[in-house]
């Protein structure tokens, strides 16, 4: 085994090495600096986070704005659908009434023909 395995190693089971050890890489000012620089490239800036956030309002507004378009689309559906109904609903009123009219003067029409003929049939019978 090589001695940077075996150095590895070696950290690997003593704590108090490792902590030396950094404490060592962190009083070196280009190793801190490197260390840092490291993170800093992980971090977030407050930059990175207004975009985000602007990104995120972005995408907000136009799936409002999309889901806007259907509600108006489904309403204007159900606006025609009101008034097909509404449609509806007068010509059956109307067929309604004309069905009335008709009944009425069926029954008119119809009834002193039927009351002629029980007539003639009664005197038939009595007579």
């Amino acid at each position: 085994m090589s001695i940077a395995g075996k150095l590895i190693e070696e950290l690997e089971k003593d704590r108090m090495a490792r902590r030396r050890l950094a404490e060592i890489l962190v009083t070196d000012g280009e190793v801190r600096l490197a260390i840092i620089n490291a993170v800093l490239a992980d971090v977030a800036t407050k930059e990175d986070l207004r975009r985000t956030e602007d990104n995120l309002k972005a995408l907000i507004e136009r799936e409002i704005s999309r889901l806007e378009k259907r509600i108006d689309s489904l309403e204007r559906r159900i606006d025609a659908l009101e008034n097909r109904v509404n449609s509806i609903e007068a010509r059956l009123s109307r067929l309604e009434g004309q069905m009335n009219l008709f009944v009425k003067l069926f029954i008119a029409f119809n009834l002193p023909i039927l009351l002629a003929v029980i007539g003639i049939l009664l005197r038939l019978v009595f007579a």
